[in-house]
């Protein structure tokens, strides 16, 4: 029986994964899992600093065990973190990263909750952090979510009494957290909510281990008078999985930082450490909390209704449960208490649904659509069970669209009907709303006040449903979506989105012009709606020539798109710049590109933002021109080589030999690679034998964890986690007569400005003697860093590590990281000639 459970759930949760935007479909010992959360009125945040810092097996025992509301209050998006699944970085990142985090409340049950601060990078102390989220802003943000949610035990993951030894936004998370309990609940402190009513919460608590005790022997030894210990390993029968094994399933969301966790089974122990707040006497987490129906003014009755459906709920046939579930939902509707009365009414409408089996969908003929453009709906409607419904209207939200018509939905009996809308011209547009307006490096900027703290753009175009239990309206809201079938996947859905009707995008984010010599520039042009008439030019400087000034287009169907290419010469100078292209059709210009985010893990995204390229006129010289590339967790260096004028092969794990690697000038491993590769221990060694028999071998940065060789260079060197988060640190010569820092570019200076993030991360802190270190580096108050860049000679080759970010600085158009790199192709190469 335990492994028919168990294969059950994992399908329902693969469908909640894969389909995100498709109808909850429940099964019954899930709506009875939703009676038992509706019978219990408890609240706990859990508060950390990025996507995938949240425990996890904690969010599930307090979802799914203890049966709280649970949410996870991420200070980030992680925009500033690295992907192991695509080229995505920044704020792109930052929108995979929120999905994998909605992706794993669906799994573990917990809510998503996030501030407008943006991760701009690794940081090593919380004044630093603080300053450059804006303190005051991230903390506000704070405030408002503890008065919105209205906790009655906030849980922080990090300490935040050890500033410096840890990221600075893990302190500076638990920071917020500490301040913002005694804030909330203070008059004369106001946020940015309408609804402002102060707030405070039973008791402040820390998720704490033996990490950060340094030991488990240290922490065995540690005074626990103040900690709380529990039991999380609970078995879950209706689910056939364990606390830890939900929770391994929900951090392997995370699979663009490469986060995939192997479930555990028994008995697990959890931690934590009151910090403030009432002092749980018990020993419980909710101790002095009451968490029935009694807590709330006019809530015995419904506690005592509800207690009976749970305790008489039929698994074989739930919509038994439906009078008394109605006859609860009119009484929490006249609750007093506005928080509960929201809260409750929309948990208890869902089990009525999902009681009756009560299928309600509303389809749109295409995924997208745009302003003062018609649609066609469809909508279904069907009741499975035998209970008397009726469907008495559907209202298209905003667009006053709608059905009146009485409809009788008899048992298992499908009802379709159809509507078509149009869609406003004032209507906003499809896209992460923190990414609307132009922010700073530490902080989004959200001008919508009621969208701050949300984790995604709520949907435009919603299908509101007036359904009639016996006698009973009830309302209820549906996104419109899109779905289809794929001959592999079969259903798909999509969200129904709204989009400019057309986008334009460069093909590179920037174009290197390493002399006078003209390149082609390549827009493309995107329709989102038929017949599309119109010209498209690049708004560029003057000393910048282009040809031709223009191009016509006319784009006949939806989703056409057409490449036009512009030759553009540079000036004779060093310059930099960014050009745009301009869209014009009639009298409007466009000038935003529309980008897809399409993984199988996360709903499909689409994000609409200025479109721009850099464009880089500097004198750069180059030895060797054939160089072959191994891709490790994914980034544009190729590209960037390409735009220096290199011919760079990327070449397949499955065929590298000695014989195929002879014949380039360098070869050049992508960002962990070593992390990331289960074939590179096999054909390490004929990277090796390469460089003794006189090739240049670039490996660019790894991590220590999780390493698939046994030693990532052919002499002992050692990986840390040592960094340079400050992105202008001084960088000093240690060796300036040495051939990396002169030939054939002479490196000074000025060639680390304008650097983006970071110097670099997880330099070596050990390295055998026969590495020489170029250059040295250190973030403010600390000591200096001299390995990231290490070169060794290996037999007659030449071995370089480095640990510099060019994966950041190589696309972003930083010409100094271009002119070091080329210096690294042609190390050695100044006695001979270039292929």
């Amino acid at each position: 029986m335990k492994k028919v459970l168990s294969a059950l759930f994992l399908t329902v949760f693969c469908i909640a994964i894969t389909f995100a935007q498709a109808p909850k479909k429940p099964t019954s010992g899930e709506i009875y899992e939703s009676i038992q959360k509706l019978n219990f009125l408890g609240t706990v945040l859990y508060i950390a600093a990025h996507p995938d810092d949240e425990n996890t097996r904690l969010i599930s025992y307090f979802a799914n065990d203890v049966k709280a509301r649970t949410a996870y209050l991420s200070i980030t998006r992680g925009d500033g973190g690295q992907n192991l699944i695509g080229s995505e970085l920044g704020e792109l990142l930052g929108v995979i990263r929120t999905e994998e985090l909605l992706a794993a409340r669906r799994i573990d049950g917990g809510e998503q909750f996030f501030t407008r601060a943006n991760d701009f990078g690794y940081s090593k102390q919380p004044d630093e952090t603080l300053t450059m989220w804006n303190k005051e802003a991230v903390l506000n943000d704070v405030v408002a979510t503890i008065r919105k949610l209205k906790p009655d035990v906030i849980i922080n993951r990090f300490n935040h009494r050890t500033p410096g030894t840890t990221h600075g936004h893990h302190t500076s998370s638990a920071i917020l957290s500490v301040e913002a309990f005694d804030l909330a609940s203070d008059k004369t402190y106001k946020t940015h909510l309408q609804n402002d009513a102060v707030w405070q919460p039973k008791r402040l608590l820390f998720n704490t281990s033996w990490w950060f005790y340094g030991s488990e022997e240290n922490f065995n030894k540690a005074d626990k008078t103040n900690l709380l210990s529990f039991e999380i390993g609970s078995f879950y029968v209706n689910k056939g999985l364990s606390n830890s094994e939900i929770a391994s399933l929900s951090r392997s969301r995370h699979q663009s930082q490469g986060f995939g966790s192997t479930g555990s089974r028994g008995t697990e122990t959890e931690y934590l450490e009151f910090l403030k707040g009432e002092f749980p006497i018990n020993k419980n987490v909710f101790d002095g909390i009451d968490t029935s129906w009694n807590r709330v003014e006019g809530g015995k009755d419904i506690g005592k209704i509800l207690q009976k459906v749970e305790a008489d709920y039929n698994f074989k046939n739930p919509a038994a449960s439906i009078p008394s579930l109605i006859e609860a939902y009119k009484l929490i509707r006249q609750l007093k208490d506005d928080h509960w009365k929201q809260l409750k009414s929309e948990e208890i409408k869902e089990i009525i649904t999902a009681c009756a089996g009560l299928y309600l969908e509303v389809t749109a003929n295409n995924s997208s659509t745009t302003a003062n453009s018609v649609n066609s709906l469809k909508i279904e409607a069907v009741n499975r069970s035998n209970y008397p419904i009726s469907l008495e209207s559907v209202e298209i939200l905003p667009l006053n669209a709608r059905i009146d018509s009485l409809v009788s939905l008899k048992q298992n009996m499908v009802n379709s009907l159809s509507l078509s809308i149009e869609i406003p011209s004032e209507i906003k547009q499809t896209s992460p709303y923190w990414l609307r307006e132009k922010g700073s490096i530490g902080m989004y900027r959200v001008s919508d006040k009621n969208l701050i703290g949300l984790p995604e753009t709520p949907r435009v175009i919603l299908a509101n449903f007036k359904v009639n239990f016996n006698g009973v309206l009830i309302p209820g809201l549906k996104d419109v979506v899109y779905k289809y079938n794929d001959p592999v996947k079969g259903e798909v859905y999509k969200p129904f989105e709204i989009l400019p009707e057309v986008s334009s995008s460069f093909a590179e984010n920037a174009y290197i012009f390493a002399n006078d010599d003209a390149q082609k520039i390549i827009v493309k042009v995107k329709s989102s709606k038929e017949n599309l008439e119109g010209n498209v030019a690049l708004d560029i400087p003057e000393f910048w020539s282009v040809s031709p000034k223009t191009f016509s287009f006319n784009l006949k169907e939806k989703g056409e798109e057409q490449n036009f290419e512009f030759q553009v010469k540079p000036p004779s100078k060093a310059a930099e710049v960014f050009i745009r292209p301009v869209v014009q059709i009639g009298n409007k210009k466009y000038n935003d590109e529309l980008v897809e985010i399409n993984y199988d893990h996360i709903p499909f995204q689409s994000v609409i933002r200025p479109s721009e390229t850099k464009l880089v006129r500097l004198t750069i010289e180059k030895k060797g021109q054939i160089i072959g590339y191994i891709q490790g967790a994914g980034d544009a260096v190729p590209t960037a080589l390409r735009q220096m004028g290199y011919t760079v092969v990327e070449l397949n794990e499955d065929d590298i030999t000695p014989e195929k690697l002879e014949n380039f000038d360098a070869i050049v491993l992508g960002i962990r690679l070593y992390n990331v590769s289960d074939k590179a221990k096999f054909y390490q060694k004929f990277l090796h034998s390469y460089v003794e028999n006189g090739g240049t071998l670039i490996v660019q940065y790894n991590t220590s964890s999780r390493l698939k060789v046994d030693e990532v260079a052919p002499y002992s060197l050692k990986l840390s986690h040592d960094r340079v988060t400050e992105e202008d640190a001084e960088v000093r010569m240690i060796n300036p007569a040495h051939e990396l820092v002169n030939y054939p570019n002479k490196i000074t200076q000025k060639d680390f400005d304008g650097w983006v993030q970071e110097r670099g991360l997880y330099f070596p802190s050990e390295w055998d003697s026969k590495f020489e270190t170029i250059l040295s580096m250190n973030d403010k108050n600390e000591s200096p860093l001299n390995s990231s860049l290490l070169i060794a000679k290996y037999g007659k080759g030449n071995f370089i590590y480095t640990g510099l970010s060019f994966f950041r600085e190589l696309p972003a158009g930083v010409s100094g990281a271009y002119k070091l790199f080329a210096n690294m192709v042609s190390i050695g190469k100044n006695k001979t000639e270039n292929r």
